[in-house]
C-alpha cells in the first residue's frame, strides 16, 4: 500500500522530513477494521509529534489522526460494521496513523460516515469533535440537552479545529458563546460557526468581556495555551465555573488560584480511551455516530477550508507549514491517492 511516513524528525520545509512509501497492507484481526482510507485532515498533534528532535525510525512511521474511508474487511470479533460501510473517526496515537492507503483502526471508536458531507468533508470531523464533544459534556459535565442553556462558554481560539467544532456544539446546548479570535477573517469564521460575540485574544480579555456586560463566564474552553491564558482564565471565570484545556504546559500554573471560586479544571485528551483501552472506550463510536447524526441533520457543519489532492508526502509537508504558520482557520484535509 502506498502511505506518506517518516524515518526523521525534521522541519516540515526539509524534503525528507515526509517520504511517500510502499508499506505492507495489514490485516486485521479482533476488533479491527480495515479501512480503505479515502481523505484525511491534518491537526497540530501531527505537527508535534512530527517535529525536529534528535531521533530516527528503524522503519517508516506513519502518522496522522483523523481519516474518512470504507471498510475493506473486519477481524472476526468485529459486530458494528461490515465491508463496504463508509466511516470516519481519529484513531489512536498508539497505533499507526491515517496517512496511509490502508489503516487498522478499532471499531470502538469509528463512527458511520454522515451520509450528506464527501469524504473531504467528514475527514475534517472526528478528532476536534471528540476533542470538542468530551471537552464540553464529558469534562464540564455540560447538559447537551440544554438543561444549562442561557450559561456563557468562553472558547479560546474559536477559529481553530477544534474551537470551530466547540463553539457549534455550545450553541448546540443552548450556551452563549464568546469566542476569541484576532484577525479579521478568523473572526469572521468564528461568527459563521455560531458564535454570540468575537473578542480579540491580543487585547484584554477580561476589558473586552466587561464591555459586553459580561463580568465573568460559566464556562471556558482553552484550545491554544494553558500557561500563557492561566492568569486571565482565573480572573474570568465564575464562581462554581469549569475551564477545560487541550493544551499541556511545560511551566508551573497557580492551581491554587482556582480555590477561592471553587472552580473545576479538568484536561481533556480524546486519545485517552484508546491508549488505556478504558471500559468506556466504544463511547466514542456514540459521539462519533451521534456527531453525523447531527451533521446529517444540519445542526452542525463541516470545518474543512481547504483540500489538497492528491495524499503525497509534498502536499502533506506543504499542510504542516500552513498549521505551523499558525494562520489556519477551520481544518485542511488532502484527499485521494496518486
Amino acid at each position: 500500500m502506498k502511505a506518506v511516513a517518516l524515518k526523521r524528525y525534521l522541519p516540515s520545509s526539509n524534503p525528507e522530513a515526509l517520504l511517500d512509501v510502499e508499506l505492507p497492507d495489514p490485516k486485521p484481526l479482533g476488533r479491527d477494521l480495515l479501512v480503505r482510507v479515502h481523505a484525511v485532515s491534518v491537526n497540530p498533534v501531527d505537527v508535534k509529534v512530527r517535529s525536529p528532535k534528535d531521533k530516527t525510525e528503524d522503519t517508516p512511521r506513519v502518522i496522522g489522526w483523523d481519516a474518512a474511508g470504507v471498510v475493506e474487511a473486519t477481524g472476526p470479533d468485529c459486530t458494528l460494521f461490515k465491508k463496504g460501510d463508509a466511516v470516519f473517526y481519529a484513531g489512536s496515537i498508539t497505533r499507526p496513523g491515517s496517512n496511509s492507503e490502508l489503516q487498522l483502526v478499532d471499531e470502538r471508536i469509528v463512527g458511520p460516515k454522515p451520509r450528506s458531507l464527501d469524504f473531504a468533508q467528514s475527514a475534517a470531523i472526528p478528532l476536534t469533535a471528540l476533542t470538542a464533544y468530551e471537552g464540553l459534556f464529558d469534562r464540564l459535565s455540560i447538559d447537551v440537552g440544554g438543561k444549562h442553556a442561557g450559561r456563557t462558554l468562553l472558547v479560546i481560539n474559536g477559529a481553530g479545529g477544534v474551537g470551530s467544532i466547540a463553539i457549534q456544539l455550545g450553541k448546540l446546548a443552548g450556551l452563549k458563546v464568546i469566542a476569541t479570535a484576532s484577525r479579521p477573517e478568523s473572526q469572521e469564521w468564528c461568527r459563521k460557526m455560531g458564535a454570540d460575540q468575537v473578542i480579540n485574544h491580543h487585547q484584554s480579555i477580561p476589558q473586552q468581556l466587561k464591555a459586553l456586560g459580561i463580568a465573568e463566564v460559566d464556562y471556558l474552553f482553552n484550545t491554544v495555551n494553558t500557561s500563557a491564558y492561566w492568569d486571565t482564565m482565573v480572573e474570568v471565570i465564575k464562581p462554581f465555573g469549569g475551564i477545560v484545556s487541550i493544551v499541556e504546559t511545560d511551566e508551573p500554573v497557580k492551581l491554587g488560584a482556582l480555590m477561592r471560586k471553587s472552580v473545576r479544571f479538568a484536561w481533556e485528551l480524546m486519545f485517552t480511551r484508546a491508549i488505556f483501552q478504558t471500559e468506556d472506550m466504544q463511547e466514542q463510536h456514540r459521539i462519533l455516530k451521534q456527531v453525523s447524526e447531527w451533521l446529517d441533520a444540519g445542526k452542525l457543519k463541516t470545518t474543512v477550508t481547504e483540500t489538497l489532492t492528491p495524499i503525497s508526502a509534498a502536499n502533506m509537508r506543504a499542510a504542516h507549514g500552513k498549521l505551523e504558520s499558525a494562520k489556519m482557520v477551520g481544518k485542511l484535509v488532502l484527499e485521494g491517492w496518486r
